[in-house]
C-alpha cells in the first residue's frame, strides 16, 4: 500500500465512522477500486491504527462529556454520569456476543462482496428514511411533529435497544452511527442525546477490536495469522493522522446534522451507491 493509498482510506475512515454511510463498506468500496489487496499482519496493523484514530477523535471532540464521566465511573461517584456509562457497558452486550462468537465468519463470508456491501447500504437508507418519516415515540404515542410531543432521554431499555441495533450494523454496508441513531428515535429519544450515546457506545467495541487484532499480531500461529506482509510505517501514520483530522470534523459534523434532523441527506446517497455496487 503507497501512503496515498493510506491517505484515501484513512479519510474513508474519517468521514464514514460518524456520518450514516457504513465505514466497513465504504472501506471495503475504496480497497476494491483502488485494487488494495493487504493480507495477514498488514491489514490487522493498518486497522487497527485506523480504529484507534476514530476513537481519539471521539473523545477529542466530546472531551467536556467524557472527561466527567470517566471521573464519575472510576470513583463510584453513583450519579448521573457514573449510570450513564453503565448504560454504555449495557449496549455494548450485543456486540460484544457478536463479536467474540461470530466475528471471524462475518468477516471470511462478507469480505469483498460487494453486492453484500450494496443491499446493507439500501438497508441503511431504508432505516434512516424511515426514522426521518414515520418515527413515533412508543410510549407517548404521539408524533415528533405535535407540538405536544416530548422526546425523552436514554433509559435503560433504550441503552439495549440501540445496543442491538449496533451489533447488527456489524455487516459491511449497515451504517452503525446510522443504524443506532436512526433506532433512538424511532424509539422516542431525543436526537442530540442519541449521538453523543452513540459515539461514545462504540468506544469500546472499537477498543475492543482493536485488541483482539493486537492479539492476532502478537500470536499468529494461533489465529493463523502470517508474520509476512507488515506494513511500512509511512502508510499507517499517514492514515492515522488522516483518519483522526477528518473523524474530528466529521463528528462535529454529524453531531450539527444530528440536531436539525438532516439525517435524511444521506439516505439518497446510500441508496444510490447500494445500487451502484450491486450492479457493479
Amino acid at each position: 500500500m503507497s501512503w496515498l493509498d493510506a491517505l484515501i482510506l484513512g479519510i474513508v475512515q474519517g468521514l464514514a465512522e460518524y456520518l450514516p454511510i457504513s465505514s466497513s463498506g465504504h472501506l471495503e468500496i475504496c480497497r476494491q477500486l483502488l485494487g488494495v489487496d493487504l493480507s495477514g499482519n498488514a491489514s490487522l496493523e493498518f486497522d487497527v491504527m485506523l480504529h484507534v484514530a476514530t476513537v481519539l477523535s471521539t473523545i477529542v471532540v466530546l472531551w467536556r462529556e467524557f472527561l466527567p464521566l470517566c471521573v464519575s465511573f472510576f470513583t463510584f461517584r453513583r450519579d448521573d454520569n457514573f449510570y450513564y456509562v453503565c448504560k454504555i457497558l449495557l449496549s455494548c452486550v450485543p456486540i460484544g456476543i457478536v463479536g467474540l462468537c461470530f466475528k471471524d465468519v462475518i468477516e471470511r463470508f462478507f469480505t469483498g462482496n460487494l453486492t453484500i456491501v450494496g443491499g446493507c447500504l439500501c438497508a441503511t437508507a431504508c432505516l434512516i428514511s424511515f426514522a426521518y418519516f414515520f418515527r413515533t415515540s412508543p410510549l407517548q404515542k404521539s408524533s415528533p411533529m405535535d407540538p405536544a410531543y416530548r422526546p425523552r432521554e436514554i433509559n435503560w431499555l433504550d441503552a439495549l435497544i440501540i445496543g442491538c441495533a449496533q451489533a447488527l450494523a456489524v455487516l459491511p454496508g449497515l451504517s452503525r452511527s446510522g443504524t443506532t441513531i436512526a433506532t433512538g428515535i424511532l424509539i422516542g429519544d431525543r436526537r442530540e442525546a442519541v449521538a453523543r450515546f452513540s459515539f461514545f457506545m462504540v468506544i469500546i467495541p472499537i477498543l475492543g477490536e482493536a485488541l483482539l487484532d493486537l492479539k492476532k499480531i502478537f500470536a499468529p500461529a494461533a489465529h493463523a495469522v502470517s508474520n509476512i506482509g507488515t506494513m511500512d510505517t509511512l502508510p499507517i501514520v499517514v492514515g492515522f493522522i488522516a483518519a483522526f483530522v477528518v473523524g474530528c470534523l466529521a463528528c462535529r459534523w454529524m453531531l450539527e446534522i444530528v440536531k436539525r434532523g438532516r439525517l435524511i441527506w444521506f439516505a439518497g446517497y446510500c441508496l444510490i451507491v447500494g445500487i451502484i455496487c450491486i450492479i457493479y
